[in-house]
């Protein structure tokens, strides 16, 4: 196998990135010169250029360069990001990279016409670029994948709001399937509504979960134990014949933790263990 990190190939293709780079990055981003998108495209270009020029110019072998280099890292990163924040697919970035493959072969054929050294040159824009290719996809999914934790997390956030009912006296209305990381959220955001408002009292009104079972039930256990922890009683209320069948027939002791069947009974509930008798209609905020 040929290597591609001799120095005479490392010298040319530095010297055609070097010479050419204006040149190339035009040709890569193929846009006419007046155009703006153009404009950042060529300097997207003329960034990576030059940053591949000087690593190839360098002493890290060709095979560690993308994973190595920084300034290479970081001209990629960049490529692909904004590639991605405009609607871009990976597989369009990808092919932009091969773009760049075949331009900079051209290149490579105009400087030398050795053949055996256009070969080594060749293998050595192959080895590199195709780790560049597959740098630009990384740095993609990385990107949606951080994106689609942000957003679930901010659902999980807006799907369970702490709603003050009176004074003293805070709810948190869930809807849906109660897992751990919606446990989690759910504890966080009423233990620190807790403290904030001095609650004494927490509601959790499970009317809008479809079907509670053990686990259900174990994150619920969690949430009364954490809330008791911070000095409040706490309610559980949405408890419907369903549900009530379900917990006896699994045997989950909620024997300990107060229950009623709806919101306002819980509210009344919870009006008694604050010593408040005063009954003002209305949900304040």
């Amino acid at each position: 196998m040929l290597g591609t990190d001799d120095s005479q190939v490392r010298t040319v293709v530095a010297r055609v990135l070097a010479e050419d780079r204006a040149a190339l990055a035009r040709d890569w981003a193929g846009q006419e010169p007046g155009d703006g998108t153009g404009r950042e495209l060529r300097r997207e270009a003329v960034d990576l250029l030059e940053a591949l020029g000087a690593a190839i110019g360098g002493t890290l072998p060709v095979s560690r360069i993308v994973d190595q280099d920084p300034a290479v890292r970081d001209a990629l990163t960049s490529l692909s990001e904004r590639r991605a924040r405009a609607g871009a697919e990976p597989r369009a970035t990808a092919m932009a990279i091969l773009a760049l493959k075949r331009t900079m072969l051209g290149a490579i054929e105009r400087h030398t016409e050795d053949s055996a050294l256009r070969y080594r040159a060749a293998l050595l824009v192959d080895e590199l670029l195709d780790s560049a290719g597959v740098l630009t996809f990384e740095v993609y999914a990385a990107g949606r994948e951080r994106i689609i934790r942000e957003q679930h997390s901010q659902v999980l956030e807006l799907s369970t709001p702490v709603v003050r009912l009176w004074r003293h006296v805070l709810a948190v209305p869930l809807i849906g399937t109660l897992d751990s990381a919606r446990t989690q959220v759910v504890m966080n955001s009423l233990l620190e509504a807790i403290q904030a408002a001095e609650a004494r009292v927490a509601i959790i009104d499970i009317t809008g979960v479809p079907t509670v079972d053990t686990a259900v039930a174990h994150h619920l256990l969690q949430t009364v134990s954490a809330v008791r922890l911070m000095g409040a009683e706490c309610v559980i209320s949405g408890i419907r014949p369903s549900i009530a069948q379900t917990i006896t027939q699994l045997g989950i002791d909620l024997s300990h933790i107060v229950t009623r069947g709806s919101l306002a009974d819980a509210l009344a509930t919870a009006m008694r263990l604050i010593g408040d008798g005063t009954a003002h209609p209305g949900v304040t905020g």
